[in-house]
């Protein structure tokens, strides 16, 4: 690699550690609600004895809406003209309303029907979304403008990664929380008493990234787009970014391979537990959830280990070649499952856990800095910033193909013939299937996801040469607005 194509960061494009904390602060709320809102769902089968396949609607049916409400909030984002920012008075207001609602979609009344159960969830879901939406669309966007460092994004995005990974380290034992009977006297009380200290720490932390952060490119998003507009003009418009954003391949690919590892994970995400419960613990609900929770716990630390280390490695070999090893060593993760959840030896069930924290912890600290470039690509042909759109429809594939994990999760394990009645004593060929879904779905996306970044265009060189392209048309370097 010549000079040129390996640079070092500027001073004035560093971002100080207090910032990329802050930041990392908004990456914690955001895994600590999808940790929270898709772990806790267990509750309803296990707790409420409702259908698998219900609980798995419950999941999906939601995320539907994203499908409008996620680009929409980015188009809104990035239109929006206030004295604190296009991002900033979102991400306040949702991390409060993301909370508020979190905290009441938990507070389920005694005694009533599977019916009256899965309809109020349903419409819960649906409010507590839209504020997640309104929080976390802006979020994402905003630290795709605060630097225009190759580099420094990946170390932006690691750093928020490393925190956001904290969630991860708590959210495996919530069912044993919930479970216990420590701290609360059955699962659904647990479930509400857990849902209002998970809404308080988000609300608390969420408001963080508006409070501290400034946004980089405040002023030259409003030169781009300085008059009025009406309902529809707005609409057309709309609708124009949303195609072009779509347009954009490097961005597809993205996608795909984003789509691909993590609701590969998503799709078995319950299983981890129903294997480890039925199979390596024989049906015991608390032993299997010690277990459980013990892996993730093991996994959620060394994926700070991992985060490190693929921010280092990417500045060294580059994104992509980064992106093939971290979901490369995942895969044989994700196989080590088939040896190491032993009946005979639960204690292993740890082992596999550290090469798997290579697909999430590799993919949300590579993939989030090379959409950024993708973002500076972008605006060189059209003209204009749109992180809000950009972020919205990335995240928006992530959560439709999360609505269809969790409801074909569901179907799966109706497929493999579980029943919870069975307790400990589940048929030989359940057992067997969960462990081949658990083990191999996510070695099939991740193995996909690979080559949907094989022929990713955007490198250190050709980032460079785009940067140095919009200064010189814009007449002058980034700046940070107050």
């Amino acid at each position: 690699m010549n000079a040129a194509a390996h640079s070092k960061t500027a001073p004035e494009d560093r971002i100080k550690l207090t910032h990329k904390l802050a930041y990392g602060a908004g990456a914690f709320v955001n895994n600590l609600l999808a940790a929270a809102s898709g772990g806790m769902m267990i509750v309803l089968n296990l707790g409420l004895g409702m259908n698998p396949a219900l609980v798995g609607l419950l999941g999906a049916l939601p995320r539907l809406t994203d499908a409008f409400t996620d680009p929409l909030m980015g188009y809104i984002s990035d239109n929006t003209r206030t004295r604190w920012g296009r991002r900033r008075p979102f991400i306040f207001a949702g991390a409060i309303a993301a909370g508020v609602s979190f905290a009441l979609l938990w507070q389920l009344p005694e005694s009533r029907s599977e019916t009256f159960y899965f309809v109020y969830f349903l419409v819960g879901s649906i409010i507590f979304y839209m504020g997640y939406t309104i929080f976390a669309t802006p979020w994402v966007a905003l630290g795709y403008e605060l630097t225009p460092d190759y580099h420094e994004r990946t170390r932006l995005m690691g750093t928020q990664n490393f925190v956001g990974q904290l969630a991860y380290v708590v959210s495996p034992w919530f069912l044993w929380i919930m479970n216990s009977g420590k701290f609360f006297s059955d699962q659904v009380t647990g479930a509400a008493g857990l849902a209002v200290i998970v809404a308080l720490v988000a609300m608390g932390l969420g408001i963080l990234p508006a409070v501290v952060l400034r946004e980089r490119m405040q002023t030259i998003a409003a030169s781009e787009a300085n008059k009025a507009k009406g309902f529809k003009e707005n609409m057309t418009e709309f609708f124009r970014g949303f195609g072009v954003t779509l347009s954009s391949g490097p961005f597809l690919k993205l996608c795909l391979a984003t789509f691909m590892v993590f609701n590969g994970f998503m799709l078995i995400v319950s299983f981890q537990f129903y294997v480890i419960i039925y199979y390596v613990c024989g049906g015991d609900q608390t032993a299997g959830a010690k277990y459980a929770g013990l892996a993730g716990t093991v996994g959620a630390v060394c994926t700070f280990a991992v985060v490190a280390f693929v921010t280092w490695l990417a500045t060294k070999i580059g994104k992509r070649h980064a992106f093939f090893w971290s979901i490369g060593l995942s895969i044989v993760g994700y196989g080590l499952k088939w040896v190491c959840y032993n009946p005979s030896m639960p204690l292993l069930v740890i082992l596999p856990a550290p090469l798997m924290a290579f697909g999430l912890g590799g993919l949300f600290t590579l993939v989030p800095s090379m959409i950024a470039d993708v973002v500076d690509t972008d605006e060189l042909k059209t003209h204009e910033r749109r992180e809000g759109m950009f972020g919205s429809i990335f995240w928006w594939m992530v959560k439709l193909g999360m609505a269809a994990a969790l409801a074909g999760g569901g179907y799966l394990l109706n497929a493999t013939g579980f029943d919870v009645d069975l307790g400990g004593i589940q048929a030989d060929h359940t057992i067997t299937l969960l462990r081949i879904f658990d083990a191999g779905i996510p070695m099939l996306t991740s193995a996909i996801a690979i080559w949907a970044v094989a022929t990713f265009p955007i490198t250190e060189a050709k980032a460079l040469e785009v940067r140095q392209e919009l200064e010189r048309r814009r007449g002058r370097p980034d700046e940070v607005t107050a």
